[in-house]
């Protein structure tokens, strides 16, 4: 059978205040021609269809004008929410939708019932795991620890138990949207930390044959049954050096799988320069870059006149401009945002706890921070889901 894996197409998203939905289509575009071109058996979409629980018109329009072109060829798609997702908005009306051969999987309660496909050697059962919410879906799985890897598991022992009273050679897919260990993550990525831990182990998905997996927008393969698709389209300056790919994969007879990268339409490359202004415009290196998306990051002493006026006359498309004086790190004048880089929400409560009273949180008091922190995180998604 051969499927065709994709995820995170955050309908409705744009790319610093550029307007992305005619790439958006162009890539809706590009997938059911793919689709046609490959003999594709199937499709599977692992997550955030669209960038937020209530998205514009406009991604809606998009995303029926979608199903409807990937029904009208026949092909067989399962769908799960993210945690961009509004499940319960993605999923209404997906009793119908699925008699036109479009799975929408967003109910937690269903992750051990699959989709089964049948091709010359047997059945293929897909089971759709959607973002699991640790706080809101340890109810329905019986965990007391409401943790990533704890509602996964449960998850996954469903899919397990329901494989197990399948036909002895039903193969097996897993879409899920989650963030695995060994996944290399960037900046477009929402924050799903619980805990202190945002990362799941590989070892959750023993037993099935391929793991479809969304949410981080690198294209990646964790092992050969264990991958990453990415977004279709870059939403952050971290994503300069992805390649936006699809997986074609071709599941066995015997579930052995074998995948080849398919590159998705992207409307410009991406370009990070840094530099005094004088050596971004005099550089005739940077040349290649001028038809770019341009972050420019500005390392003169002094801020010099007119600075994006200038980089605009060079690099039209320069969107991001950012001042970062050479300076010694513990020089006072180190920009506040330079010295909280890479250091999480928990991190920067800690040190100003620390700052404050001259000692730093003990263990009970990390634990109250992380509560509160995860509490908000919370409330937060299911403020944005029931508006």
């Amino acid at each position: 059978m051969r499927l065709l894996h994709t995820s995170d197409w955050h309908l409705g998203r744009s790319f610093h205040r550029v307007d992305m939905l005619g790439a958006q289509a162009a890539f809706v575009t590009h997938l059911v021609t793919t689709v046609r071109e490959h003999a594709v058996d199937a499709v599977v979409v692992a997550g955030d269809i669209y960038d937020r629980a209530v998205p514009p018109l406009a991604a809606v329009e998009l995303f029926d004008d979608a199903l409807h072109r990937l029904a009208g060829l026949g092909v067989p798609t399962v769908m799960i929410s993210g945690n961009h997702d509004s499940a319960r908005r993605l999923g209404v009306g997906a009793g119908l939708i699925g008699r036109a051969g479009i799975h929408l999987r967003t109910e937690p309660s269903a992750c051990g019932t699959p989709v089964v496909l049948a091709d010359t050697f047997g059945d293929v059962a897909l089971y759709g795991l959607p973002y699991l919410e640790p706080a809101l879906v340890k109810g329905e799985f019986g965990v007391t620890k409401a943790g990533h890897e704890t509602v996964l598991a449960a998850a996954m022992e469903r899919v397990r138990a329901d494989l197990a009273t399948r036909p002895a050679g039903t193969r097996s897919v897993v879409l899920a949207h989650a963030f695995v260990t060994g996944g290399e993550p960037s900046d477009s990525e929402r924050d799903i930390t619980v805990g202190g831990v945002a990362a799941v182990p590989a070892g959750v998905f023993d037993g099935v044959d391929y793991v479809a997996l969304g949410h981080l927008h690198g294209c990646q393969t964790l092992t050969d049954r264990i991958r990453y698709s990415g977004s279709p389209l870059p939403y952050s300056f971290s994503e300069t050096a992805h390649r936006k790919t699809m997986w074609l994969v071709d599941l066995g007879a015997d579930g052995s799988v074998t995948a080849e990268r398919l590159d998705c339409p992207v409307p410009r490359a991406l370009a990070r320069l840094r530099g005094t202004l004088e050596e971004l415009l005099a550089d005739p290196e940077l040349t290649r870059h001028e038809d770019a998306w341009v972050e420019a990051t500005l390392t003169d002493a002094v801020r010099p006149a007119d600075p994006m006026a200038r980089l605009l006359e060079r690099f039209p498309h320069t969107l991001s401009l950012a001042f970062d004086p050479e300076r010694a790190p513990d020089d006072p004048e180190v920009s506040y945002a330079k010295r909280l880089a890479g250091r999480s929400d928990q991190q920067i409560a800690e040190d100003f706890v620390a700052h404050v009273r001259g000692a730093g949180p003990d263990t009970s008091e990390q634990g109250v921070l992380r509560d509160a922190f995860d509490a908000v995180r919370v409330d937060e998604t299911v403020r944005e889901v029931a508006r």
